[in-house]
């Protein structure tokens, strides 16, 4: 296995970048619903443009199996950057592998390498396969408090 930080200004990286992205959008835990065609031929130039934005493709035997996408954010508490993981996609052709494990690992090497201070990320509650494989690369849910709770993800569209 071979897992590049992505170009997406490379066509072909661009290319996998959208097919994986496709991939996982089709199935239940992305949504169940495929990409636009618009959203297909701008997602790489828009994200490409972004600083704050990495990806990262493995490859196995020269074919795209996995995709992780993260933004770097700041946390006010630490006054230093985080990074949050908001894409973590295998093919189901590469699936038991470890894929995700190791693009998890990529993400990590590329946080210490910014001076992040914690790797952040949000999982649905009945992604039991996700979960797991977080929980066995050392995520936990984020809870500041015991009294108070598990922190939650909110959201609020503007469109």
């Amino acid at each position: 296995m071979n897992i590049i930080k992505a170009d997406l200004n490379d066509p072909a990286q661009a290319a996998d970048f959208i097919s994986l992205m496709s991939l996982y959008a089709r199935e239940p835990m992305g949504g169940g619903k495929d990409l636009s065609e618009q959203i297909k031929a701008a997602l790489p130039v828009a994200l490409a443009r972004r600083d704050n934005c990495i990806s990262f493709i493995a490859y196995v035997e020269g074919k795209s199996a996995g995709l992780l996408t993260c933004m770097e954010g700041f946390s006010t508490f630490a006054c230093k950057p985080l990074l949050n993981i908001h894409d973590v996609i295998v093919s189901p052709n590469f699936r038991g592998r470890n894929i995700a494990g190791q693009l998890l690992e990529a993400a990590q090497k590329e946080a210490i390498a910014r001076g992040c201070v914690k790797l952040t990320l949000e999982v649905l509650q009945g992604n039991e396969t996700a979960r797991k494989v977080y929980r066995r690369c050392g995520f936990a849910p984020y809870v500041l408090d015991a009294q108070l709770g598990r922190a939650e993800f909110w959201q609020k569209p503007l469109s």
